[in-house]
């Protein structure tokens, strides 16, 4: 735990936090563009998704295990903070209560259902990324990046929906908006590819370093292990 992190790396690892907090704030509005109906976390929480492709690209699959981790414990934070301050009495001469205690006093379930969603689905993404560099020799980034994404966002969609919305939803309903979900999150991806790459590459060439997970233990518990 002594080594040292370089500035790109705590920077992409500030940025992860930061958007997985806000994914989850975003998520209590919905928004509809044209005739799909989605959150608005739907803006940010991919984002997430491809910082993990760069970390896991340029410093491996251990670095990428503590980002998700400690994006993990900040939502944890975060989501505890908001829970206390609905608890506590609001001031009789302020008039935003209901409206706080909508965005912030999320329900257990689906709490549950987005902590464990967005685990299962960053240590997918950051799996796959991982062992694909290994057997393709570093060669086809864009491939190993939506098909890494694709995975991770399925596994997510597929966790989350059911655990938050179950017997509240009909499940036709809940595997449409899961197929959305997974659509739209994995054209985020494709569409903002040429960017991914150019940071890929200049992140490499600035930090001096490209890692290939040869010989490790993806064992996800192995935070020390860095």
């Amino acid at each position: 735990m002594k080594e040292k992190v370089s500035v790109p790396f705590m920077l992409l690892a500030i940025l992860f936090n930061v958007c997985l907090i806000a994914a989850n704030l975003l998520e209590t509005k919905v928004i509809q563009v044209g005739s799909i109906t989605v959150t608005a976390g739907l803006l940010v929480f991919p984002i997430s998704y491809i910082i993990n492709d760069c970390i896991a690209e340029v410093w491996g699959f251990k670095k990428a295990r503590l980002i998700i981790w400690s994006g993990f414990i900040m939502n944890f934070f975060v989501v505890s903070l908001g829970l206390i301050a609905v608890a506590l009495p609001a001031a009789p001469f302020w008039d935003g209560d209901e409206h706080f205690n909508f965005v912030f006093g999320m329900a257990p379930r689906i709490v549950a259902a987005s902590l464990m969603a967005f685990l299962v689905g960053s240590f997918l993404n950051a799996y796959v990324m991982s062992r694909m560099k290994v057997a393709s020799n570093g060669r086809n980034f864009s491939a190993r990046a939506i098909l890494s994404t694709v995975v991770g966002e399925t596994a997510d969609s597929i966790i989350f929906f059911p655990i938050a919305f179950g017997g509240l939803i009909a499940w036709r309903e809940l595997l449409i908006m899961m197929g959305i979900q997974i659509v739209l999150k994995s054209l985020y991806e494709v569409i903002i590819l040429p960017v991914t790459i150019r940071v890929v590459k200049y992140i490499k060439k600035i930090d001096g370093s490209d890692v290939y997970d040869k010989e490790i233990s993806y064992n996800v518990l192995k935070v020390t292990d860095i």
